[in-house]
């Protein structure tokens, strides 16, 4: 993908990038964070609403690195699709950490319940 094409997609709306997110994943079957070098996955907090984590996610490596961008700290991570379905999600629900579904380069993001992002991809696999 070029960087021109990168770029378009980032600009995106958030609720196109979430689209975008929910092809791309059941197209490639894998879903990317960022972890540190202690490899732990990056957590962010929103302000909004009284405050609350998130973890970002991606649909490709491609993005993921983008977000990172020059933080040597931050490198992406692929986690296959069964496994972010039934371990992450739940974990994340038990937890109380929400996600937040593709940031654009505006900062925006799609935050949204593991359980919501759950139905979302398993509806998406369903049409195929």
């Amino acid at each position: 993908m070029s960087n021109n094409d990168l770029q378009a997609v980032l600009d995106l709306s958030c609720e196109e990038r979430y689209e975008y997110f929910l092809d791309l994943v059941g197209e490639e079957r894998e879903v990317w964070i960022l972890i540190n070098s202690d490899e732990h996955f990056l957590k962010l907090h929103s302000d909004e609403d009284g405050g609350f984590d998130y973890l970002p996610v991606w649909p490709s490596i491609e993005f993921a690195e983008a977000h990172a961008g020059s933080d040597a700290d931050l490198s992406p991570r692929s986690i296959p699709l069964p496994q972010f379905l039934n371990r992450w999600l739940p974990g994340l629900k038990k937890d109380g950490i929400e996600v937040g579904v593709f940031p654009g380069s505006d900062e925006s993001v799609w935050i949204t319940e593991p359980k919501d992002l759950e139905q979302d991809l398993r509806d998406e696999l369903a049409r195929f």
